[in-house]
């Protein structure tokens, strides 16, 4: 055995990690966590109250749901979230039970900011009718099946201490329950299955996040090393249980609540999208529309509305004419499931757009809608900016600057009334990660820590790691696209190690590899045949 490799053995997880969590670090996550709880319970049930009459199973159904979308997002924490505090553990920046209480906060304060952006475009690949239907058998046996599935594979993964991608896991799932969809469709009946366009997109940014943690913190680290040529220390592993030199503590420190704040905003969403579906599902009176709009959203809604019916009416075909808003909503909905536009789509949003556009502004604002016709209004403004989405990313017609320009204000008006996320769960979420965090960590830092490469994490090699990390998640928030905090984290320290020639441990790169392929396929069939499973129950 090597000098180096003894030093990593003698540095066990054992020792290092004895520290328990001080009184302070407790107390002040255990307040949060009492505050958190009482908060979105309270705001739930205020918005339970808008609710029209239900039987009890509805609620039972609801519970559950949002209890295993929530075991997701605690099992998220602790599997993805330990990559952040990898580095400060083993470069000696901060003890074990700080790093991981404040990682957890940083988490929190990442959901409770994020935008809903990744959110909504992890939903955007679901079928089109399990959408609009989500509180039908299917729509919720969809829900379950790709939570379930999801979590089986991450606690699998976890349990092995591969640090596989939560949200490759999710998105696997999410194309098991279409294909499934599509194969328990009756004979001759239509269904859209997988929007692989959008798929595609999601899966180049999985694919690329990898490949750019690698390359970008190797050359990031051999970039700076001729600049602090006089601080080898730098790029000598820690000695001992010393601290690095305030700076570059000061550094790690922060990378290391960015890149716990990145995972929080990006990685948090995926939870918030699917729970959104659930509360639309199981309560669609109260969570169908964005009660919580401005009042004066009614009227500027209308003004967005006018202005793009008018372009729309330009575009139409003088020759066509839609008897009724049924054919309009099938027309739209052919084309979204069939992705083929035909010289009816443009005058079928027309027409719907006119009919939402009746709806909204029969009432001085969305809170005073009847709780009755929400979920209907919800589900034509749902065909309505999503075909607009689909029309101008096809470029199925010509449109001017200008035109453009309206229909996109006209969009960001719809999506304005249904994309939206309450407080109250952006809080459950941020408790749900940053509880994970602090529980179940240790498994993923020491794969990270210990296991990558040959010789212990310098000073360096993590914050060249974490920067590229936190850039990297922060730049694909922004985006709306989702990333793979475990992919950016782990290559990014196996990249500074074959930059710092350490040498790398070939058999946890290769049981990393082995992860990264199989997530998808496992996460499909799990879904797929969990969905097919709830189908029957349901």
């Amino acid at each position: 055995m090597s000098q180096d490799s003894a030093t990593l053995t003698q540095d066990s997880a054992t020792d290092r990690f004895s520290a328990q969590p001080g009184l302070l670090p407790t107390l002040l996550f255990g307040l949060v966590l009492v505050a958190g709880i009482a908060y979105s319970g309270q705001q739930m049930a205020i918005d339970l109250s808008a609710a029209t009459s239900m039987e009890a199973m509805p609620y039972i159904i609801l519970g559950v749901a949002l209890l295993i979308a929530l075991g997701f997002e605690f099992v998220n924490g602790f599997h993805d979230t330990a990559n952040a505090v990898a580095t400060v553990i083993y470069t000696n920046s901060l003890p074990p039970p700080v790093a991981v209480v404040w990682s957890g906060l940083c988490n929190l304060a990442g959901v409770l900011t994020s935008s809903g952006a990744v959110a909504f475009g992890i939903l955007s690949l679901l079928p089109v009718e399990l959408i609009l239907q989500v509180g039908s058998h299917s729509g919720m046996a969809m829900v379950f099946a790709l939570l379930i599935a999801a979590i089986l594979w991450n606690l699998g993964t976890w349990y092995l201490g591969l640090p596989a991608s939560s949200s490759h896991t999710l998105i696997g799932s999410i194309i098991g329950v279409g294909l499934m969809n599509q194969l328990m469709a009756p004979a001759g009946s239509a269904t859209s299955g997988i929007d692989w366009s959008q798929a595609s997109k999601v899966g180049y940014s999985l694919l690329l996040s990898p490949v750019i943690g690698f390359a970008l913190s190797a050359f990031l680290l051999m970039a700076v090393r001729p600049l602090l040529a006089k601080k080898a220390h730098l790029f000598e592993a820690p000695k001992g249980n010393k601290p690095p030199p305030l700076w570059i503590r000061a550094l790690l420190v922060v990378t290391c609540s960015g890149v716990s704040f990145a995972h929080g905003s990006n990685d948090g969403q995926k939870g918030m999208g699917l729970i959104m579906l659930i509360l639309i599902g199981s309560v669609p009176t109260a969570y169908a529309l964005n009660r919580a709009v401005e009042p004066s959203y009614v009227q500027t809604f209308a003004v967005a509305s006018g202005q793009a019916m008018q372009v729309l009416d330009r575009l139409s075909s003088p020759d066509v004419t839609i008897a009724s808003v049924d054919e309009a909503r099938g027309n739209v909905t052919a084309f979204l499931r069939d992705h083929q536009s035909d010289d009816k789509t443009v005058p079928s949003l027309r027409r719907l757009g006119t009919e939402v556009l009746s709806n909204v502004t029969q009432y001085p604002s969305l809170a005073q809608l009847p709780s009755s016709q929400m979920p209907n209004i919800r589900n034509d403004i749902y065909l309505e900016s999503d075909a607009l989405r689909l029309l101008s990313k096809s470029q199925a017609i010509a449109v001017s600057s200008d035109d453009q320009k309206s229909l996109d204000t006209y969009k960001k008006s719809l999506d304005h009334a249904t994309r939206f996320i309450p407080s109250w769960v952006k809080v459950a979420v941020a408790l749900a990660l940053g509880l994970g965090t602090m529980v179940g960590w240790k498994r993923i830092v020491i794969t990270v820590g210990e296991k990558i490469g040959k010789a212990h994490l310098t000073y360096a090699q993590g914050a060249s790691a974490e920067l590229v990390a936190m850039t990297t998640i922060g730049l694909a928030d922004g985006l709306g696209l989702p990333v793979s905090t475990t992919h950016v984290l782990a290559s990014g320290v196996a990249g500074t190690m074959a930059a710092n020639k350490s040498g790398l441990q070939w058999d946890t790169l290769r049981n990393l590899a082995m992860a990264w392929v199989l997530t998808l396929p496992v996460s499909i069939i799990l879904s797929g045949s969990l969905f097919w499973l709830l189908r029957q129950v349901f």
